[in-house]
């Protein structure tokens, strides 16, 4: 298999395990956003991508149509329509309630996440990856909000926009504010959303090597176990000779 696959079939599990979860309450664990993407990256373009966020950032941020009670019907097919594109699929629309605020995630499939812009929800950014010398390189720049007004929906002014990397493979070079990477493949770029609001852009630079993690661990995983079998056979090799020896032996 190629390690692209791989990993497409690794980030395709993960993205279900969180389809389910926003059935439920929201996103898996840690902190809480009024507004996130999640890009799951293979190295050959693909991604898996995810969005959750409440109505009134969806509206406020990317000016989409939508109604700010919590308790109003939402038109899923038309956020369906808002996420989809030429090379952009979407998976599953699900809708939750927290802090009195509606919120809709979205996961969906793009074939080359350099596509991704082309699709209503994403148009704000510019998507760019590709092979760099012995590297691969993402970046992603966030440009300025819609702008729209929701009046008071309950916003605290603590509220937080986050964008976030799943990756594929080891990284050499990122520009998070963090400095910090989240279990082993995961970075974030987090902004206050009054930040968002205002059009404070988000740059996001990564390098990656080319071997991907989970074909490199599959094939150490794969070494293992044909040593191990290798070691197997020797010692059952010894046994049966050594068995044979004793049978054909002379008796005194």
């Amino acid at each position: 298999m190629a390690p692209s696959f791989l990993s497409r079939i690794a980030w395709s599990v993960l993205v279900l395990c969180l389809a389910g979860t926003l059935a439920g309450c929201g996103p898996l664990a840690g902190r809480e956003y009024e507004y996130e993407e999640e890009i799951y990256l293979s190295l050959d373009g693909s991604a898996d991508v995810t969005l959750w966020a409440s109505t009134p950032a969806l509206v406020a941020l990317r000016g989409f149509d939508l109604p700010l009670d919590p308790d109003a019907e939402i038109d899923l097919d038309q956020v369906r329509r808002d996420f989809e594109a030429p090379g952009v699929e979407v998976d599953a629309v699900r809708t939750s309630v927290r802090d009195g605020r509606l919120f809709i995630g979205v996961t969906l499939e793009v074939d080359d996440v350099n596509r991704l812009a082309g699709a209503q929800a994403f148009s704000w950014s510019s998507y760019r990856f590709g092979p760099m010398d012995d590297l691969f390189r993402f970046e992603q720049h966030v440009g300025p909000a819609a702008g729209r007004e929701v009046g008071n929906v309950g916003w605290t002014g603590e509220e937080l926009v986050a964008f976030r990397m799943h990756l594929p493979s080891r990284i050499p070079f990122h520009n998070a504010p963090s400095r910090e990477i989240e279990r082993g493949n995961i970075l974030s770029w987090e902004q206050p959303l009054r930040a968002r609001l205002s059009g404070e852009p988000v740059a996001i630079d990564v390098r990656l090597e080319a071997d991907s993690i989970l074909y490199s661990t599959l094939l150490l995983f794969g070494a293992s176990i044909l040593a191990a079998a290798l070691a197997f056979g020797l010692v059952l090799l010894w046994i049966m000779r050594k068995g044979r020896h004793v049978e054909t032996a002379p008796r005194a």
